[in-house]
C-alpha cells in the first residue's frame, strides 16, 4: 500500500481466511522463545555480550599496535567485530580465516581485507583470551 493510504482501508483489506501463518501462534515455537528469553534474562547475556565485546576490541586494539604492518583498525559493536587487514599486508583475510581454523578458531572472511569474529552470546573471558592468543598465531605465519 502507498504511505498515505487511510489505514482502517488497509485493516478492511485484509479479510478473514486472506492471510494466514502455518506456524503463527505454534504453541512449541512459543515455548521455545520464552524458554531462551528467561534463559538470556537470567544468565544476563547482555552485560556478558558488553563486557566480552568490550575485551575483544581491546585485544584486537592491541595486536593491531603490535603488528601495524598487518592489522589495522577494528570496527563493529557488541560482540560482532572485524579487525582490517593493511592492503599492503602481503596476507587476505581468507588467509588468515584459513590459518586461525587450522589452530582450531573458526573466523569469518568479510571480503578481502577484514577478519570478522562473531563469537556467541555465551562466550567467557578465558574465550575471548583463547581466540585472541590464536589469532596472533595465525598473524605470526605472516610476520618476518
Amino acid at each position: 500500500f502507498p504511505p498515505y493510504v487511510d489505514a482502517r482501508a488497509a485493516a478492511d483489506t485484509l479479510v478473514p481466511g486472506t492471510h494466514a501463518s502455518t506456524y503463527g501462534g505454534n504453541p512449541l515455537a512459543c515455548a521455545a522463545g520464552l524458554a531462551v528469553a528467561q534463559y538470556m534474562s537470567d544468565h544476563d547475556l547482555l552485560t556478558n555480550a558488553n563486557e566480552r565485546g568490550e575485551q575483544l576490541s581491546e585485544g584486537l586494539g592491541k595486536l593491531a599496535e603490535k603488528y601495524p604492518a598487518v592489522l589495522a583498525d577494528t570496527r563493529g559493536w557488541g560482540l560482532l567485530k572485524g579487525i582490517k587487514i593493511n592492503d599492503d599486508a602481503g596476507v587476505t583475510a581468507g588467509e588468515l580465516v584459513g590459518d586461525a581454523m587450522e589452530e582450531g578458531l573458526l573466523l569469518v572472511a568479510a571480503g578481502p581485507s577484514v577478519v570478522r569474529f562473531v563469537p556467541p552470546l555465551i562466550v567467557t573471558k578465558e574465550e575471548i583470551d583463547q581466540a585472541l592468543s590464536i589469532f596472533e598465531k595465525a598473524i605470526l605465519k605472516h610476520v618476518e
